[in-house]
């Protein structure tokens, strides 16, 4: 576009011009770590990119916040480079290379403010690249938020998870394909709260989750 011409864009982390996330930022996302929350313990692994902070942080805040949609690119590969390298159980049954990836949900006052919900966002680009790799991928919004749910950002571990309690929903229409193994993606994860509710309204149906992975850990 013209505007994209005469504005070029400058990376997010850091603010050099030419792309959304230059190079230098893009290596915030190393080696997949494995996160311990209590709420999450002994129903799924979770697993984050990097520590909620420095340029993360920025990249994270950018696009959810400030609208840099152009970034949803850049964290989508990451998150999908992420997901080749998890320790998925797989059985004979399930497709070789096969996963569906399941974004938590947003509240809908939140994602109309961010045009659409922004972790499924970031799953459809994943997708994306892992489907370019000759992957069997599927994206399931398998889940939702009633409304009266509360912004987390300042609540503590027995607040969230009173907030979501009776308000995270498992959507029919949403539903995984059989067979594949399902990973839960987020943006971050701070309690362990939201990827418990999200894992538990999942086995609720009779899904098992092989993993949860999000971009940053916060504490």
């Amino acid at each position: 576009m013209l505007l994209d011409l005469l504005i070029p864009a400058r990376c997010a982390g850091c603010g050099a011009r030419g792309v959304p996330c230059c190079a230098r930022c893009a290596g915030v996302w190393g080696s997949v770590s494995e996160i311990t929350r209590v709420p999450v313990a002994g129903r799924a692994r979770v697993f984050a990119l990097a520590r909620y902070r420095g340029v993360g942080r920025r990249l994270l805040i950018a696009y959810k916040e400030r609208g840099r949609r152009d970034l949803a690119a850049f964290l989508g590969r990451a998150l999908a480079e992420a997901v080749v390298v998890l320790p998925l159980r797989r059985s004979s049954a399930e497709p070789r290379r096969a996963v569906c990836l399941v974004p938590a949900p947003s509240r809908r006052s939140a994602a109309r403010v961010r045009g659409g919900p922004h972790v499924e966002r970031l799953a459809e680009a994943a997708a994306s690249v892992l489907a370019g790799w000759g992957f069997e991928v599927a994206v399931a919004p398998a889940l939702e938020l009633a409304g009266g749910a509360r912004d987390a950002v300042g609540l503590g571990r027995a607040q969230r998870v009173a907030n979501l309690a009776g308000r995270l929903r498992f959507r029919e229409a949403g539903r995984p394909p059989p067979g594949f193994p399902v990973v839960v993606l987020d943006d971050v994860i701070t309690t362990g709260a939201t990827a418990a509710a999200c894992v538990r309204a999942l086995e609720g149906e009779g899904i098992e989750v092989a993993a949860v992975l999000t971009l940053l850990a916060a504490g």
